[in-house]
């Protein structure tokens, strides 16, 4: 019988091994600022918890490296990462002195390498199970119920990063907001005047090259320099156009980032706008004059509708792009998660760091799953009508 090996079960296993075996699992440190002293698996958790932890971590590494039915591989994936989010709140617990309130456990790269490689695995089962849009969007839930449980369960409590948040509870949510609304509100104002653009540089093609060259020219300078130019501009106009500065209009803070990520969207809608367009099928245009139908109801009926998928991959793509560049807007006073990571970059705390990275991470990879599956669904309707 010959033994088959997975090609990317190769390397998730080779991660698994260095990462539960060389690789530290959690830092231990005195205070929120001092080095840490690095814990491997064994000496992270109890004596009984860690050698349990290193046979789940094992048997899973081994079901990936070799070729094994698909629901086995499901199974030891949800399993080893289960496993991980619950065991190092254990070890938080157990590596914090009792009664001390200064000690910080972070979790390691060991922890971090073994929650890739298994959420890799679990990736790459979801994929070949080819689910529908639905059932991705249901696995996306379940998994946010579930870290919402351990949340409200406590079991994280003991770790650094849920400190720095109970520390910072009320800002936390309100620079979420601010973020959730740079990201939005920018994007909504993209499509508002992104679609009628695009439709217009499809419509005349003497003006797309401009257009689109333009809006290729803004996407190439980078996001702290385009903050910076918009920072003198815009408090010129709060300075002398009357009712400006009352609109919240300023130099620095929200206004200078909400233009700056209005500027990044316009490219990916116009440019997806006029693909999306162009690609429409001439008979069913050839189809809508013969039934009589004007510009506008072709456009409206018939153009628009079938370009809708392209469109709206644009519109993922400037979502997922302004959930990220959102955390630069801190730098000039905009709020957001990027608050947490600029201060913790200043203060040398990694977890007060991750406290505003982690949320950003999860945001667009939510975004980029939801939108996915509206795509594919609106793709599917499309393809039915047309058929």
């Amino acid at each position: 019988m010959t033994i088959r090996f997975d090609k990317l079960g190769v390397v998730i296993a080779a991660l698994a091994a260095y990462a539960a075996f060389l690789a530290p699992f959690a830092t231990f440190r005195a205070n929120r600022i001092v080095p840490g002293q690095a814990r491997p698996i064994l000496e992270a958790l109890p004596v009984t918890t860690g050698p349990l932890l290193l046979a789940i971590l094992v048997l899973a590494a081994l079901v990936a490296l070799f070729r094994t039915p698909l629901i086995l591989r499901l199974a030891v994936s949800v399993v080893a990462l289960v496993a991980l989010a619950l065991l190092i709140g254990v070890a938080g617990t157990f590596l914090t002195p009792a009664g001390n309130t200064f000690a910080r456990v972070s979790p390691a790269s060991g922890f971090w390498i073994l929650i890739f490689a298994f959420t890799l695995l679990l990736a790459d089962v979801l994929t070949r199970l080819n689910l529908s849009p639905w059932a991705r969007v249901g696995v996306l839930v379940v998994a946010a119920l579930a870290i919402g449980l351990l949340l409200i369960s406590g079991r994280w409590d003991s770790l650094s990063i849920l400190k720095e948040y109970s520390n910072r509870a009320d800002s936390f949510w309100a620079e979420g907001s601010k973020h959730v609304t740079l990201a939005l509100g920018s994007l909504l104002a993209a499509v508002i005047v992104g679609l009628p653009l695009g439709i217009l540089c499809h419509r005349v093609e003497s003006l797309r090259a401009g257009v689109l060259n333009v809006l290729n020219i803004i996407q190439t300078i980078p996001s702290i320099a385009l903050f910076g130019l918009l920072i003198a501009p815009l408090g010129w106009v709060a300075t002398h156009v009357p009712g400006a500065a009352a609109l919240g209009i300023r130099g620095i803070g929200t206004a200078p980032a909400f233009v700056a990520l209005f500027l990044y969207s316009l490219l990916p809608v116009v440019a997806n706008t006029v693909v999306g367009l162009a690609g429409v099928p001439r008979a069913a245009n050839d189809a809508a004059r013969g039934m009589g139908m004007t510009d506008r109801q072709r456009l409206f009926g018939v153009e628009f509708p079938l370009a809708f998928p392209v469109i709206l991959t644009g519109i993922r793509i400037v979502l997922v792009q302004n959930i990220g560049l959102a955390t630069i807007a801190a730098l000039i006073g905009g709020g957001g998660f990027g608050v947490f990571v600029f201060q913790g970059v200043g203060q040398t705390a990694m977890d007060l760091v991750l406290l505003g990275a982690v949320p950003t991470v999860a945001l667009a990879f939510a975004a980029a799953i939801i939108l996915d599956a509206v795509i594919e669904m609106t793709a599917t309707k499309r393809r039915v009508e047309t058929a």
